[in-house]
This record gives structure tokens, C-alpha cells and sequence, in this order.
């Protein structure tokens, strides 16, 4: 538990680096090199007041963040000491000629077994803001996963205001049984797989589930009249969410690592893999308050998912001055967000429609003007007839095996 900060940018070329190897020439925005290393190992992580052993990387979860700045160098060793496969896959980066790099098991690279190693290896070409890193074989990403941030270059500034402090919000989902023998059981029925026990704000589940325990809950604390920026990371399996902060505005400025034409909302959408950075203006004097941070899922189709609410508490610190105040030891009230309701079609389209490429002279929109083909793509559900005197959970009781585009 605890505020999940990153340090001022100045000061982020030396941190959380192994090794750095400098470039021969000393100009402003000089590119370097930043080596890590990602032992996969299982951890005992308590949730919902139930421990489990997890595949973790570093014995971290949610896992260890990776900060560059654009045009850096990347060389990330990963060592396998868990009996899955493993592949790491770096969600959103440009693998320009280095394809092998992108960590899809059994696509761009074998997986990596038992006792071995592999180094990735790419350069960030052109790109700046949030992404994140996961596993990307079987479910194992349910608990391997982590931020990927990148900064500017130096010397270029944030098109927004400066932000007081920086803070990671992963979404995760915690299962309390083991997500590969879940995934496994549904692919042997050919049915949906079991919902996730709890979502997860930078892996605790809150106070509104079923679990008292002091450490389960995420907190923020943050100063009055300052501005924060949220990069926000949706690494739920496969749930679209809802998020808020109760009696606060936020300001949308980047999704996907691309900088978007700010606008201002009290709730957004974060589609699974997707990523979302926004500016949390806090308010001007301490509200004598605590307010809640909660997601929820939007769902409009008929299949199973977690229909639960995360919650994470938003606090404000209070002034020295008035530490040994008696208001600043009475219990205070929490608020709680109004989410929309879980199939508000019309919001989600309402706030999609909002998003719109920053298109500066700085950081121009370059996508073609003139439409040369169009292309029309189906998809369609494979499924097998079940086996005789076996009962199957797929469509019209069938077994599903496959999708096809």
C-alpha cells in the first residue's frame, strides 16, 4: 500500500537504471542506454485476505516500473524461474526493425522455458507517454505486468501545465484460484471463463470487498491546490472500466501515448490494454474529506464478467500548522463517485467522441488524407460439437474452438 509516485523528469535519467552507457556527444536531448533485469518468480501475495503464490517479476505485483525517455536505448534481460513459458510483451511500443522484440510467444519469438534467459532489445522511435508491459502467453498477464512511462526528450517540455507529481494507476483483476487452471478448465468446456474475485487499483482491491484487512486498499495523498498527473493503465484481462473521482474533475491530455486535445470530465472509459493519462487539479484548501477512486466495468453483451466495483481512497495531507489541530484527528467523511450505469452506451459514446489528436505544429497528426482502398473485415466463432455424455458451456451448449477474421 502506498502512494505510487514518480520523481520530478530532471531527475528521472538516474533513476530505477542499472547500467547507463552515454552517448560520445553531449547535447541536451542525448539518448542512452538503460539495461533491467526481470527475474520471473513466484511470490506469496495476500488479497481479499486469502495468500496465493503468483508469477511475479521481481517478486513484485503489480510489477517494477520501466522509465526512458523517447529515443532511448532499451535492454531488458528476462530470466525465467517458473515452470510456464514465458514471453513479455511491451504494449503500444513501435518495434521498428526489431520485430523480435515485441514479445508475442510463438509469433515474433519461442517462448522463454524454465532456466532461460532472453534479452530484449529496442529503441523508442517517435513516442512519449504511458504504456505498460505484460506477459503474453496463456494468462499469466492476470498478475505479470507493470508501467512502461516514457518521457520527453530533454529539454521538451509536457504540452499541459507542469504537474506537481506523477502517479502510476494500474487497473488489475485479482483471482483468488490460479488464472491458467481457469483459462485451461474454459477451454476444456468451451464455455466463459470464471470472473476475476476483485479489480484492482495498483493491486489492491478496496474496501468494498469482502476483506478488512488494512493493507488492501490503495491511497493517494496529494496537497491542496496542486496538479497531479494520473497515467492510468487498464490491465483488467478483458473488462472495458469506468473510472472516477468523487467531487473532482479530471482533465484528459494523452491516450495511448499520443497527446489529445485536452478536455475536462468527471468520469472516463479505459478499455483493456488501453492507456490513459489525465490532470487531477486538486482543490484549493484541505476539503476535511476523503474521496473515493472507483472503476467498474462497461458491459453491453451477454457473457460472464465481474460486475464489482474497485475503490481506492483519494486524501488530502494536512498542513503542518494544523497537525495538532483537533480536526485533523476526527474521522472524516468519504465520498463515493456516481459511475454511470454499467451499459451507458450513450456516455461511452459521448466521451469517445472526444478524443482527438493534439495536431500541434510540435506534434503534428500524419495520417493520410486521401482514402485509396477500403476493406470490409468478418468475424465469425468457430465451435465443435460436444463430446457424447460430456456437458459443454459454449454456444447452444457446443464447445467454442476458435474465432476467425
Amino acid at each position: 500500500m502506498g502512494v505510487y509516485l514518480l520523481p520530478s523528469p530532471p531527475s528521472l535519467a538516474v533513476v530505477f537504471i542499472s547500467f547507463v552507457t552515454l552517448s560520445v556527444h553531449p547535447e541536451p536531448a542525448l539518448a542512452i542506454t538503460r539495461h533491467y533485469k526481470f527475474d520471473v518468480v513466484l511470490q506469496n501475495v495476500t488479497r481479499l485476505c486469502k495468500t496465493r503464490s503468483k508469477v511475479t517479476v521481481n517478486g513484485k505485483f503489480p510489477g517494477p516500473r520501466i522509465v526512458a525517455r523517447e529515443g532511448d536505448h532499451l535492454l531488458i534481460k528476462v530470466v525465467n524461474h517458473v515452470q510456464n513459458n514465458i514471453s513479455i510483451h511491451w504494449h503500444g511500443i513501435r518495434q521498428l526493425r526489431s520485430g523480435w522484440a515485441d514479445g508475442t510467444a510463438y509469433i515474433t519469438q519461442c517462448p522463454i522455458r524454465t532456466g532461460q534467459s532472453y534479452v530484449y532489445n529496442y529503441t523508442i522511435v517517435g513516442q512519449r507517454g504511458t504504456l505498460w508491459w505484460h506477459a503474453h502467453i496463456s494468462w499469466l498477464r492476470a498478475t505479470l505486468y507493470g508501467p512502461l512511462i516514457i518521457l520527453p526528450k530533454l529539454g521538451t517540455p509536457y504540452p499541459f501545465p507542469k504537474p506537481h507529481r506523477e502517479v502510476p494507476l494500474i487497473f488489475g483483476e485479482w483471482f483468488n484460484a490460479d488464472p491458467e487452471a481457469i483459462i485451461n478448465q474454459a477451454m476444456q468446456t468451451g464455455g466463459g471463463p470464471n470472473v476475476s474475485d476483485a479489480y484492482t487499483i495498483n493491486g489492491f482491491p478496496g474496501p468494498l470487498y469482502n476483506c478488512l484487512a488494512k493493507k488492501n486498499t490503495f491511497m493517494l495523498k496529494v496537497k491542496a491546490g496542486e496538479t497531479y498527473l494520473l497515467r492510468m493503465i487498464n490491465a483488467a484481462l478483458n473488462e472495458e472500466l469506468f473510472f472516477s473521482i468523487a467531487k473532482h474533475t479530471l482533465t484528459v491530455v494523452e491516450v495511448d501515448a499520443v497527446y489529445v486535445k485536452p478536455f475536462d470530465t468527471e468520469t472516463l472509459l479505459i478499455a483493456p490494454g488501453q492507456t490513459t493519462n489525465v490532470l487531477l487539479k486538486t482543490k484549493p484548501r484541505h476539503p476535511n474529506a476523503k474521496f473515493f477512486m472507483s472503476a467498474r466495468p462497461y458491459v453491453t453483451g451477454q457473457g460472464t464478467f465481474d460486475n464489482s466495483t474497485v475503490a481506492g481512497i483519494l486524501e488530502y495531507e494536512v498542513a503542518r500548522k494544523t497537525i495538532q489541530s483537533s480536526h485533523s484527528h476526527k474521522k472524516l467523511p468519504i465520498y463515493k463517485p456516481n459511475l454511470p450505469p454499467i451499459n451507458d452506451t450513450s456516455f461511452v459514446t459521448n466521451f469517445t467522441s472526444k478524443l482527438r489528436s493534439l495536431a500541434s505544429a510540435e506534434f503534428p497528426a500524419n495520417v493520410p488524407l486521401k482514402v485509396e482502398s477500403h476493406f470490409f473485415f468478418t468475424v465469425g466463432l468457430g465451435t465443435n460439437p460436444c463430446s457424447k455424455n460430456k456437458t459443454c458451456q459454449g454456444s447452444e451448449w457446443n464447445k467454442v474452438c476458435s474465432f476467425s477474421q
